[in-house]
């Protein structure tokens, strides 16, 4: 089970990690996990600049390895990098040792300041040991999940829920992954659209 819209006592009890951003500003933070890969890290590119739209990346290190050119091309769009540990590990069922090893291998890729623990599950001591590894780090969840990953999803569906819970200062996760990819083809090019009448910027994460 998952919440499409992040619960403000969760917020509460994670004030250290970054859910959202000024709710003043007329402005959303498109975010996109796991990538990069062939064809939809290409389509995500693709989409986004014919909104000249700017976006977060969330990416995974032997995804980075094994698709360089991908990689520099989401850098070259002037889109914003950030980690997601080099073989997206799921933070609970992690020794911290290993997990703050594998956060480093990709900080040795993407040297970024942004990190967004895989699946958002990540223990307090995992946090400690990042904030150790590496100065001015931010951990960047989201108060807005597309639910994309989630095969069962019509869509459609996917779409209202992201259109409705979207506000200004929204972080909204998608996913360049293959198992996203039949409801973000979809969802993405709409929601821009939508977005774009409603006036909002599209910004990268700093």
């Amino acid at each position: 089970m998952y919440l499409i819209k992040t619960p403000l006592l969760l917020k509460k009890l994670y004030p250290n990690l970054i859910w959202n951003l000024d709710r003043a500003q007329n402005s959303i933070y498109l975010t996109f996990d796991d990538g990069p890969i062939p064809i939809v890290t290409p389509f995500v590119l693709k989409t986004l600049k014919q909104y000249n739209a700017k976006a977060t990346f969330f990416c995974i290190g032997d995804n980075i390895q094994k698709h360089p050119d991908i990689f520099e091309q989401v850098t070259a769009d002037g889109h914003a990098i950030g980690n997601h540990t080099f073989n997206h590990l799921r933070g609970w069922n992690t020794d911290t040792q290993l997990y703050a090893d594998n956060f480093k291998q990709c900080d040795d890729l993407v040297h970024s300041r942004l990190f967004r623990p895989p699946y958002g599950r990540i223990k307090r001591n995992q946090i400690s040991a990042i904030k150790e590894l590496k100065d001015n780090v931010n951990i960047i969840m989201w108060d807005v999940l597309s639910g994309d990953f989630d095969i069962k999803l019509k869509p459609e569906v996917c779409l209202k829920d992201v259109l409705t819970s979207t506000e200004p200062g929204s972080i909204i996760v998608f996913h360049d992954s293959l198992k996203a990819f039949p409801r973000l083809e979809y969802v993405l090019p709409r929601a821009l659209k939508y977005w774009a009448k409603k006036g909002y910027q599209f910004k990268a994460l700093g």
